[in-house]
Order: C-alpha cells, then structure tokens, then sequence
C-alpha cells in the first residue's frame, strides 16, 4: 500500500505543478480562460496568481522531497508526504467552501491527495 500511496502523492505534486504553470506562467494567457477571467481581470488580478500558484508549486516540491525520503527514511519521508497532501486537500476544501461553483477544480486539486492520504492510512494501520 506504500507504494499506491507513493504513486498518488506523485499524482498529485504532478497536479500541483501544473497548477502552478497555469497560474504563474501562463496566466495572462490560456491560465485565465482555464479560470474563466477575462484579459482585463486577469491583468489585475496577476500578482494574487502568480503568488498563489508558488503556494501550489511548494506543495508539489515538499511532496516530492517527501517521496525521496520514504525510500531512506519511511516514517519522515510519510510525515512530509502528509503534511504536503493534507495542505493540498485544506486547499481544495477551502475552494469548494468558498465557491461551489468550482467543485469540479476543487476535486482535481483534492483527488489524488486525498488517494494518498487513504492510502498511508490503510498502509500504516493495515
């Protein structure tokens, strides 16, 4: 079960940085029309982006040093693995409650963290 839950957490960072790319990189550009914000929004609206996507690209890195370190060190690696996928699924809760209107961005954002998070669970109590 640890390596499911390795192989979501991995989804997941994945997810997480191309979440970044849309709202960092390419916002004034196709990461608005994924939002749905126009282009006079958008340009407003750019620096909250661009530093929310760098929340989302720190989750995908500290998941990622979390999965090198299951390898050496499974009980830091998983508490680091944790930590990131549950700040993912805060994250996409706090969307959903904010705006349900976003469920479907909510659910890409909270999936595969959630897997994860089921996953060390039944790894650690199984």
């Amino acid at each position: 079960m640890l390596i499911v839950a390795c192989v979501f957490a991995g989804l997941a960072a994945l997810v997480h940085v191309y979440i970044f790319w849309i709202e960092a990189i390419v916002f004034e550009s196709s990461g608005r029309k994924a939002f749905g914000i126009s282009a006079e929004d958008a340009a407003i609206m750019k620096s909250v982006f661009y530093n929310q996507g760098f929340y989302n690209l720190f989750l995908a890195i500290g998941t990622g040093v979390g999965l090198v370190l299951v390898g050496p060190h499974e009980d830091t690696g998983l508490a680091v693995v944790i930590f990131a996928t549950a700040s993912m699924v805060a994250a996409a809760l706090v969307l959903i409650t904010s705006d349900p209107s976003k469920a479907r961005g909510a659910l890409v954002q909270g999936l595969f963290p959630v897997l994860s998070l089921v996953a060390v669970a039944v790894h650690t109590l199984g």
